[in-house]
Protein backbone atom coordinates (compact mmCIF):
# COMPACT_ATOMS: atom_id res chain seq x y z
CA UNK A 1 0.00 0.00 0.00
CA UNK A 2 1.55 3.65 -0.92
CA UNK A 3 2.22 6.05 2.33
CA UNK A 4 -0.47 8.69 2.63
CA UNK A 5 0.24 12.06 0.96
CA UNK A 6 1.98 14.60 2.57
CA UNK A 7 -0.39 17.76 3.66
CA UNK A 8 0.62 20.93 1.62
CA UNK A 9 -0.32 24.21 3.30
CA UNK A 10 -0.23 27.19 1.44
CA UNK A 11 1.30 30.50 2.63
CA UNK A 12 0.17 33.77 1.14
CA UNK A 13 0.97 37.25 2.24
CA UNK A 14 2.79 40.00 1.36
CA UNK A 15 6.28 39.62 -1.00
CA UNK A 16 7.67 42.80 0.78
CA UNK A 17 6.67 42.75 5.03
CA UNK A 18 8.18 43.59 8.10
CA UNK A 19 11.24 41.40 9.54
CA UNK A 20 8.26 40.51 11.99
CA UNK A 21 5.96 39.15 9.89
CA UNK A 22 8.70 37.48 7.76
CA UNK A 23 9.33 35.38 11.17
CA UNK A 24 6.00 35.00 11.62
CA UNK A 25 5.88 33.21 8.29
CA UNK A 26 8.97 31.15 9.30
CA UNK A 27 7.25 29.82 12.53
CA UNK A 28 4.68 28.30 10.50
CA UNK A 29 6.68 26.79 7.93
CA UNK A 30 8.99 25.38 10.38
CA UNK A 31 5.71 24.26 12.55
CA UNK A 32 4.37 23.02 9.30
CA UNK A 33 8.35 20.72 8.27
CA UNK A 34 7.93 19.54 11.92
CA UNK A 35 4.91 17.66 11.44
CA UNK A 36 4.74 16.34 8.12
CA UNK A 37 3.63 19.02 5.70
CA UNK A 38 4.70 20.60 2.63
CA UNK A 39 4.91 24.21 2.04
CA UNK A 40 3.61 25.82 -1.18
CA UNK A 41 3.80 29.30 -1.86
CA UNK A 42 4.45 31.71 -4.68
CA UNK A 43 8.38 31.24 -4.10
CA UNK A 44 9.53 34.89 -3.99
CA UNK A 45 10.01 37.29 -0.99
CA UNK A 46 9.15 38.22 2.08
CA UNK A 47 6.11 36.40 3.72
CA UNK A 48 6.84 33.60 1.02
CA UNK A 49 10.94 33.85 1.96
CA UNK A 50 10.09 33.41 5.74
CA UNK A 51 7.76 30.32 5.11
CA UNK A 52 10.27 29.07 3.21
CA UNK A 53 13.17 29.46 4.99
CA UNK A 54 10.84 27.73 8.08
CA UNK A 55 10.63 25.01 6.47
CA UNK A 56 13.85 24.18 4.81
CA UNK A 57 15.89 24.81 8.19
CA UNK A 58 13.20 22.64 10.09
CA UNK A 59 14.26 19.46 6.83
CA UNK A 60 11.34 20.38 5.02
CA UNK A 61 10.19 20.23 1.72
CA UNK A 62 9.26 23.73 -0.11
CA UNK A 63 7.52 23.98 -3.95
CA UNK A 64 7.37 28.04 -4.88
CA UNK A 65 5.00 28.13 -7.85
CA UNK A 66 6.92 31.78 -9.45
CA UNK A 67 4.73 34.40 -11.45
CA UNK A 68 7.73 34.54 -13.62
CA UNK A 69 9.27 32.32 -16.19
CA UNK A 70 12.35 32.71 -14.50
CA UNK A 71 13.90 29.82 -12.11
CA UNK A 72 16.52 32.38 -10.56
CA UNK A 73 13.41 34.63 -9.36
CA UNK A 74 12.74 32.18 -6.44
CA UNK A 75 13.68 32.80 -3.00
CA UNK A 76 17.20 30.54 -2.06
CA UNK A 77 15.13 28.66 0.23
CA UNK A 78 12.94 27.44 -2.35
CA UNK A 79 13.50 23.67 -3.16
CA UNK A 80 11.48 22.81 -5.69
CA UNK A 81 10.44 25.72 -8.52
CA UNK A 82 7.89 26.14 -10.90
CA UNK A 83 8.32 28.85 -12.97
CA UNK A 84 4.92 29.65 -14.88
CA UNK A 85 5.02 33.34 -16.82
CA UNK A 86 1.70 33.90 -16.05
CA UNK A 87 1.89 36.53 -13.19
CA UNK A 88 -0.85 36.78 -10.91
CA UNK A 89 -2.75 34.27 -12.52
CA UNK A 90 -0.32 31.44 -11.05
CA UNK A 91 -2.37 32.40 -7.68
CA UNK A 92 -4.53 29.60 -8.58
CA UNK A 93 -2.05 27.21 -9.10
CA UNK A 94 -0.51 28.09 -5.35
CA UNK A 95 -4.10 27.82 -4.06
CA UNK A 96 -5.60 24.74 -5.86
CA UNK A 97 -2.03 22.73 -4.97
CA UNK A 98 -3.07 23.19 -0.90
CA UNK A 99 -4.79 21.29 1.26
CA UNK A 100 -4.94 24.35 3.60
CA UNK A 101 -4.21 28.14 3.16
CA UNK A 102 -1.90 30.10 5.75
CA UNK A 103 -2.89 33.89 5.05
CA UNK A 104 -0.53 36.79 6.41
CA UNK A 105 -1.02 40.44 5.70
CA UNK A 106 -0.91 41.35 2.06
CA UNK A 107 -2.28 43.05 -1.08
CA UNK A 108 -5.13 42.51 -3.41
CA UNK A 109 -2.98 38.99 -4.80
CA UNK A 110 -3.41 37.80 -1.09
CA UNK A 111 -6.73 38.57 -1.36
CA UNK A 112 -7.33 37.21 -4.79
CA UNK A 113 -5.64 33.90 -3.20
CA UNK A 114 -7.91 33.98 -0.24
CA UNK A 115 -10.96 34.14 -2.74
CA UNK A 116 -9.93 31.35 -4.38
CA UNK A 117 -9.38 29.46 -1.82
CA UNK A 118 -12.86 30.08 -0.39
CA UNK A 119 -14.25 29.20 -3.66
CA UNK A 120 -12.57 25.74 -4.01
CA UNK A 121 -13.59 25.00 -0.61
CA UNK A 122 -10.14 25.19 0.60
CA UNK A 123 -9.41 26.07 4.43
CA UNK A 124 -8.13 29.50 5.18
CA UNK A 125 -6.25 30.71 8.42
CA UNK A 126 -5.87 34.24 8.72
CA UNK A 127 -2.70 35.54 10.63
CA UNK A 128 -4.23 39.42 11.13
CA UNK A 129 -4.55 39.36 7.00
CA UNK A 130 -8.14 39.78 5.29
CA UNK A 131 -11.50 39.53 7.05
CA UNK A 132 -13.48 37.97 4.28
CA UNK A 133 -16.51 36.34 6.35
CA UNK A 134 -16.96 33.62 8.94
CA UNK A 135 -15.68 30.68 6.53
CA UNK A 136 -12.21 31.94 7.66
CA UNK A 137 -10.22 31.35 11.25
CA UNK A 138 -9.04 34.05 12.48
CA UNK A 139 -5.73 33.87 14.67
CA UNK A 140 -2.79 36.31 15.75
CA UNK A 141 -0.54 34.07 17.11
CA UNK A 142 1.48 31.63 13.81
CA UNK A 143 1.68 29.00 15.24
CA UNK A 144 -1.87 28.24 16.13
CA UNK A 145 -2.66 29.25 12.62
CA UNK A 146 0.30 26.54 11.03
CA UNK A 147 -1.37 23.94 13.57
CA UNK A 148 -4.76 24.86 12.83
CA UNK A 149 -4.35 24.67 9.39
CA UNK A 150 -2.46 20.87 9.16
CA UNK A 151 -5.23 19.93 11.36
CA UNK A 152 -8.21 21.21 8.97
CA UNK A 153 -5.80 19.59 5.69
CA UNK A 154 -5.89 16.59 7.25
CA UNK A 155 -9.14 16.49 8.03
CA UNK A 156 -10.52 16.85 4.55
CA UNK A 157 -8.42 14.27 3.24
Amino acid sequence: MPEARKPVIAVVGASKCSRKLREMAALVGKYVAENGGVIVCGGMGGIMEGASRGAREAGGTTIGILPTDNKEDANEYVEYVIPTGFGQARNVMVVRSADAVVAFPGKFGTLSEMALALQAKIPVVSVSAWKLGDEIKHVDDPLEAAELAMKLATEKE
